[in-house]
């Protein structure tokens, strides 16, 4: 905003724009502003998406499961999530 009224300070002493007739170039700028502003939020929110949020909860994504069963069918097993003890090594000696 300031460097939209750098240049309007700049056209108004050159005589070609004066502060009365620049108002919608302040409301175009604002607007554009707050669309940037606006976008710049949603990434920080929903990092690799524009659309938003998603489904609500309890909804599943459409396609999501593949199969007309419904939502109560639990997902196929190559998506389970598996967790596997952190691999230590064992000291004999010390037992």
């Amino acid at each position: 905003m300031i460097l939209v009224f750098g240049v309007t300070a700049l056209l108004d002493q050159w005589h070609i724009l004066t502060y009365g007739q620049s108002w919608p170039l302040y409301l175009i700028v604002f607007g554009l502003l707050q669309l940037a502003e606006r976008a710049a939020w949603a990434e920080t929110q929903f990092p690799g998406t524009s659309a938003g949020p998603g489904p609500y909860p309890g909804q599943q994504p459409p396609g999501s499961w593949g199969g007309p069963s419904g939502p109560n069918v639990p997902p196929p097993s190559s998506t389970a999530l598996t967790i596997t003890p952190p691999d230590v090594p064992r000291d004999v000696e010390r037992r």
